[in-house]
């Protein structure tokens, strides 16, 4: 007796069970029988997975059973489990082959023994996961034995219920076993829902592609839809270049065995015009599609194209087709028109949330959109707006219209242009938000980069980006900029323009209290380059700053960069204290801070700044710093990145290798005095 759960437990039995049946010489037939007489008195771990369901239904198949009992073959066994999300029909023939192959032994392509025998696709995933069509192959639950005809037979357990391509019940002839080209022609007799592909099938007779559609092979075709031509002139810009497209030759790729945005060459790869494709998969469970024209010309501009999967995984005689809700390759809206496809889950549902908050606000951001001639939008996703943050801001107009207005930019900027941005410094970039600027940061190289936009105190990273439109681009990214989510110490923690005040603020252990939320701070940041600068004007404090050794000192120094307070202090609000005192007194940890806020024009914040603005200018012990980022939001206060750390040379005394601020010297002298005091009186 086999005790246990979970899939080890089942596999065991599986195989006892294969052993002894196949002492018996019977057939995958009796051990489907077995495995689900034994599942009705299991646990329920078990009898979600043994195929009680499919076995009644091999039962009422003559074929199948004609084939278990005398040939040699492959059956693929969806669980119980996936026969409680499948809907429709089962084609039970459709789950054999008559052939017996192990994993191992699977090949690109197996057929069938449904009528026509249409082929099953095997695809092995980089972890070492087998496909069949869609279906997972579970592992270590495969099944081999002979049948009394001596026939070798294989069982593989899958995941999904194997779905073939199949007519209307109102269909006027037979079909079976198409290719892409004749699914195309007699897509009004299939079983593909309400999708209508009219527009594209005489559009791909118009430029005579049809050679690329019943191409001997295994391909990926997307189909778009009928009601991706609502646009009237659309359908004129599907030339022969956009038709290829819309192919991967030579690879068939399934939703559930995609590898996520990897991108793919397409049919339209050539010298003058180099178009890839790639999938990916949204929280939501949505698939999508995009083309990404990498070298355009005049007729296909480069850029990415977004595309909704409205039907996955259509089978055919040579290869796989996805119907999409519209055309790939082709930029023919503006920004406001894309978003508001979004309306009513149009066109794409990725960006649906994000333009019901620019309704919800007023539509007022939206028509400020329309009037920009070149803009660039980075847009939250659906999932980005779902955190309790966010809720009672999005009552607050005026608030939720200046959040906004934090994601857009009124220029065109792709990633190259940032790349180039970023070529001397974190690239920053002004917002149609007055004085709100975006800072890009590129992480790591090559396909593995990952590009971070920081807003108003929120790092978010683009998940996609180069969405492109007739007037600009749009970037897809997974935070709202302007709502912080992070505590002072987590925005420190993962800014990559603050790392080495982090750092410092680590082995100082200054760093502990900046979680605290009871509390209300005002840090005065200094950047990286703000460090780097006094390695140049005193090198040897520098040095000693960032050593373990000298913590007390690095810390003493950081203390003086931290407000705290009750509330905090905006850089409006200093500047307007400012106006009526010659210094602003700000309580600090262990004694205050003086300063002088103003405002003032020019290339405030860096010397390859291409842009004149108005910005904030600290004075301090007669030294002026200018504010790099004022006004970083976080769930506990506020961070002021600066120019320059608030350091002077007489802070620094470097002598016999060691340097301390100029208090620890004070008492230092103190305790020596008291010391000799105390030696005199005794």
């Amino acid at each position: 007796m086999i005790v246990g759960r979970g899939p080890s437990a089942l596999a065991a039995l599986l195989l006892l069970c294969c052993y002894t049946t196949h002492a018996a010489a019977a057939d995958l037939a009796d051990k489907l029988r077995d495995d689900s007489e034994l599942s009705q008195s299991t646990a329920k771990s078990f009898k979600r997975l043994m195929p009680v369901r499919f076995y009644s239904l091999l039962e009422q198949n003559p074929v199948a059973n004609a084939t278990l009992s005398l040939r040699s073959c492959t059956i693929f066994v969806p669980t119980n489990e996936a026969f409680q999300r499948h809907k429709g029909p089962t084609h039970v023939l459709y789950h054999i082959t008559t052939a017996a192959f192990s994993k191992d032994q699977l090949e690109k392509t197996v057929s069938s023994d449904m009528e026509g025998n249409p082929p099953l696709y095997i695809t092995k995933s980089r972890n070492g996961d087998i496909y069949v069509n869609n279906a997972r192959i579970i592992p270590s639950l495969s099944v081999e034995l002979t049948n009394r005809e001596g026939k070798r037979q294989v069982m593989h357990i899958i995941d999904e219920v194997l779905e073939p391509l199949t007519a209307l019940p109102t269909a006027k002839t037979e079909i079976n076993n198409l290719d892409a080209l004749q699914f195309i022609q007699k897509a009004d007799q299939l079983s593909v829902g309400d999708n209508k592909l009219r527009t594209y099938r005489s559009q791909l007779a118009l430029m005579k592609k049809e050679s690329l559609y019943n191409a001997p092979g295994a391909h990926t075709f997307l189909l778009p839809v009928d009601e991706g031509f609502k646009i009237t002139t659309r359908s004129s810009l599907v030339d022969g270049k956009v038709i290829d497209g819309h192919v991967i030759p030579n690879t068939v790729i399934f939703t559930a065995a995609s590898q996520h945005d990897e991108p793919k060459t397409s049919a339209a790869f050539e010298d003058q015009l180099k178009v890839t494709v790639s999938f990916f998969k949204q929280k939501d469970g949505k698939m999508y599609v995009k083309s990404n024209t990498i070298v355009g010309d005049a007729k296909h501009p480069e850029g990415v194209v977004l595309s909704e999967i409205v039907k996955a995984n259509i089978p055919v005689k040579n290869g796989v087709i996805h119907l999409i809700r519209r055309p790939l390759m082709i930029i023919d809206t503006t920004v406001t028109q894309f978003l508001q496809s979004f309306k009513d889950n149009g066109e794409n549902g990725a960006l649906r949330k994000f333009l019901e908050v620019i309704m919800d606000s007023g539509g007022a951001v939206l028509d400020g959109i329309n009037n920009l001639s070149e803009v660039t939008i980075l847009a939250p996703s659906n999932e980005a707006w779902n955190t309790s943050s966010i809720d009672n801001i999005v009552r607050d107009r005026k608030r939720m219209t200046d959040i906004l207005n934090m994601h857009i930019i009124k220029e065109r900027l792709n990633v190259e242009k940032i790349r180039q941005k970023n070529a001397n410094m974190i690239a920053q970039v002004p917002t149609v938000n007055n004085r709100t600027f975006l800072y890009f940061n590129i992480i790591g190289e090559g396909a593995d980069a990952k590009i971070t936009v920081e807003g108003g105190g929120v790092n978010a990273t683009i998940l996609q980006a180069d969405v492109a439109q007739t007037n600009g681009y749009v970037h897809i990214i997974d935070h709202v900029l302007g709502v912080p989510h992070t505590t002072v110490l987590g925005k420190l923690e993962t800014d990559p323009m603050m790392s080495d005040t982090y750092r410092m603020g680590q082995f100082s252990n200054f760093n502990d209290q900046l979680n605290n939320t009871q509390r209300r701070y005002t840090f005065f940041v200094p950047r990286d380059k703000g460090w780097q600068k006094t390695e140049l004007d005193y090198p040897s404090a520098h040095k000693k700053l960032f050593m373990r050794d000298f913590a007390y000192h690095s810390k003493y120094i950081l203390e003086r960069h931290l407000v705290i307070a009750d509330h905090v202090f905006t850089m409006k609000d200093l500047a307007q204290m400012s106006l009526t005192t010659d210094n602003v007194v700000l309580p600090t940890f262990r004694d205050s801070l003086k300063m002088k806020v103003t405002e003032e024009a020019g290339h405030l914040h860096d010397e390859y700044a291409s842009h004149e603005w108005t910005g904030y200018v600290i004075t301090w012990n007669y030294k002026k710093i200018n504010v790099y980022r004022p006004d970083v939001e976080c769930t506990n206060g506020i961070i002021h990145v600066i120019d320059y750390p608030l350091l002077e040379e007489k802070d620094i005394v470097v002598s016999g290798g060691s340097y301390m601020p100029e208090s620890s010297i004070c008492i230092m002298l103190a305790n020596l005095i008291m010391i000799t005091v105390a030696k005199f009186l005794n």
